[in-house]
């Protein structure tokens, strides 16, 4: 299919999820933005995602994380302890390409829900594993919360750094807010399902499946994979030297920017968005590395100019001077971005008991369209009497055929 097809690149495609973390319903959501028909598969209370906070400003006490994480997904309950809510679930795979699964692996063969069980039961289904430390190895068992994942991924450990090390030296390392470790863990689910999926996986395949073993820890180092690579010469990267020679986050008189120059053009920019200054044409400055070198001090120089200028201004000027710099907006200044309302970023989702609300499409395009709006986050088991029945009378079929 072409990719600017309304229904998005994913459309025919089944997933099936059942998580009750964000990596895993992170992936799931990530596919459902890409046109894949993703149904959560809950408990009788729920995923626990449901209660996370915090919360919208609605009777229900919709979760706002959960909100955004379900969107454009079903919801089908079953109870997968009983003989009923078994039947559901494998009635939900025999036809699916793709199951998500976060469930701790001791609780996975009471539950029917082991690599080879699977294997064997659904051979041409890709079952995706999205752990902590993963399914395999020996923290394969271990549990862990966003806290423990950015620490032992040795992110927490650099952060923070740049200005706020600057400013505040004495901080301790910190977790970045919201959960920035599951969600990359859920990015590497999803790009090793489609990694399956291209090698010959999923229900339409004619060879087997695929099990995919995804570790959140595991997805986090690669982040830091320049700190890994400073290893092999000896050195042990610390926040305190984790940043830009010059550059980096720049206060202006209204906000902050962010500024990277990596290239002699982008050098340039700078000078000229500055006013060509007499410092910046000291022969001292001529080569990239005296300029690196001189970190702190050109620091200070545009830490002085920046203070004057109000960062919209000044973020239009340096683009158009070629300038790598961008605005650290506000919740509320990005959805007023004017890039970002010409991407179509956000769009109008309703949401039950709360209304439209804005929420990401999709974080990426695939044409120069965008991907279309998600319908809203379910409520539970919404699409329990026609998905699930549907999928068993099927199955049932299958079997007076076979």
């Amino acid at each position: 299919m072409t990719t600017d097809d309304t229904n998005g690149p994913l459309h025919g495609l089944k997933v099936v999820e059942h998580a009750r973390g964000v990596a895993a319903a992170y992936a799931g959501r990530l596919l459902a933005a890409m046109g894949a028909e993703v149904v959560m598969v809950e408990p009788p209370e729920g995923t626990p995602l449901r209660r996370e906070p915090p919360f919208l400003d609605t009777e229900e006490e919709w979760s706002a994380l959960f909100t955004y994480l379900a969107a454009g997904k079903d919801s089908v309950v079953a109870d997968l302890a009983s003989a009923s809510g078994h039947a559901t679930l494998t009635a939900l795979l025999d036809a699916a390409d793709i199951f998500i699964d976060d469930t701790p692996l001791a609780e996975r063969d009471a539950l029917r829900l082991g690599a080879a069980t699977l294997a064997a039961a659904h051979p041409r289904l890709i079952h995706t594993s999205v752990l902590p430390f993963g399914a395999t190895g020996p923290k394969a068992g271990w549990a862990g919360e966003e806290i423990n994942l950015i620490h032992a991924s040795g992110e927490g450990y650099l952060l923070p750094n740049g200005l706020t090390a600057d400013l505040f030296p004495d901080r301790p390392p910190l977790k970045i807010a919201g959960h920035f470790a599951e969600m990359q863990g859920g990015v590497t689910a999803v790009f090793a399902v489609l990694s399956a999926l291209w090698a010959g996986g999923g229900a339409g395949a004619t060879g087997g499946g695929r099990t995919v073993d995804v570790s959140v820890q595991d997805a986090n180092v690669a982040i830091g994979a320049f700190a890994v690579q400073r290893y092999g010469d000896g050195s042990i990267e610390h926040r305190h030297e984790r940043k830009f020679r010059y550059g980096g986050v720049i206060e202006c008189a209204d906000g902050y920017v962010e500024l990277l120059t990596l290239e002699e053009r982008q050098w340039d920019g700078l000078v000229e968005l500055m006013g060509r200054p007499a410092w910046a044409s000291d022969p001292a400055m001529a080569s990239a590395a005296a300029r690196s070198a001189a970190g702190e001090t050109i620091n200070a120089h545009i830490r002085a100019f920046a203070a004057g200028e109000r960062a919209a201004d000044l973020v239009a000027r340096a683009q158009r001077l070629g300038v790598p710099m961008a605005p650290y907006n506000t919740p509320d200044g990005v959805l007023a971005d004017p890039h970002v309302a010409a991407r179509g970023l956000f769009a109008p989702v309703d949401v039950p008991g709360v209304g439209a609300l804005p929420i990401q499409a999709a974080p990426f395009r695939f044409g120069p369209a965008p991907l279309a709006a998600p319908h809203g986050p379910p409520e539970l088991g919404a699409a329990t009497s026609r998905l699930a029945a549907t999928a068993i009378a099927a199955a049932d079929a299958r079997k007076v055929t076979a």
